[in-house]
C-alpha cells in the first residue's frame, strides 16, 4: 500500500524508503554508487553522452547540484575560479554564482541567478531537503540581485552569456534524466548538457 500510494503520488524513491521504514517495512529501493557493479551498464552510458557532447560542455550532477562528471569542455565555463570552489565536492550552483567563481564572467548574471535560484527553490520546497533549502540561503546571501521575470521575451529559452578569451559565449543547457529508474542514486542524477545559442558560440567550442 505504502508503495502503491508514493507511485501515484510521485514521492522520490529516496522519500519512499524513508516511509517505508517509517511503516515498518524494509527499504524496497536500492542505493548504489555509480562506480558499483550493478551500474556499469549506467555508469558507461553517462561516459558515453559526455564523450559524444564534446565539444560542448556536459556536467553529470546529482540531488544536491554536486558534479559527478563533466567533459573536458566545462573547463572553458570555470576558467579563472577559484582553486578553493574547484575541490571535491565541486557544487556546480555555488560555482556559477560565488563571486571567485563563475560569476564575475557572466554576463546577464542577474538573468541566469534567478533561473537558478528558482529551480533550486522549486527542488527545495518538492524534497524539503534541508542541504538544499540551506544552499538556497547560501546563494541568496552572494552579493547580486536575481532578475524576476523575462528580460527578453522573444527569447526561447534563458541563455547562459560568459565572457572568456576576449568572447562572448551564449548557450542554453537541457537536462536529461534516467527513465523508470529503480534505484536511487539513479533517481537523483542528472545530465546537464549545454549548446551554442548561435554560431560564434558553436565556432568558438569547435576550435
Amino acid at each position: 500500500m505504502i508503495i502503491r500510494l508514493s507511485e501515484c503520488l510521485e514521492v522520490p524513491l529516496r522519500q519512499r524508503n524513508t516511509m517505508l521504514l517509517a511503516g515498518g517495512h524494509a527499504p524496497a529501493y536500492p542505493q548504489n554508487r555509480l562506480p558499483d557493479a550493478p551500474m556499469s551498464a549506467v555508469n558507461d552510458a553517462i561516459n558515453r553522452i559526455l564523450d559524444a557532447h564534446t565539444p560542448y560542455p556536459a556536467v553529470v550532477v546529482d540531488r544536491h547540484w554536486d558534479l559527478v562528471a563533466g567533459n573536458p569542455a566545462v573547463e572553458v565555463l570555470t576558467a579563472g575560479s577559484a582553486p578553493h570552489l574547484l575541490e571535491p565536492p565541486v557544487n556546480v550552483l555555488r560555482l556559477s554564482l560565488h563571486p571567485d567563481g563563475m560569476a564575475p564572467r557572466i554576463a546577464n548574471l542577474g538573468q541566469w541567478r534567478g533561473h537558478l535560484l528558482a529551480r533550486l527553490h522549486r527542488e527545495a520546497d518538492a524534497t524539503a531537503d534541508p542541504e538544499l533549502a540551506q544552499l538556497v540561503d547560501e546563494l541568496r546571501g552572494y552579493p547580486g540581485e536575481e532578475e524576476i521575470g523575462e528580460t527578453d521575451t522573444s527569447a526561447l529559452l534563458v541563455p547562459l552569456r560568459i565572457r572568456t578569451d576576449g568572447a562572448e559565449l551564449s548557450m542554453f543547457s537541457t537536462t536529461t534524466v534516467f527513465g523508470t529508474p529503480r534505484d536511487v542514486t539513479l533517481a537523483e542524477i542528472a545530465i546537464e548538457s549545454f549548446y551554442p545559442s548561435d554560431s560564434a558560440t558553436a565556432d568558438f567550442f569547435r576550435r
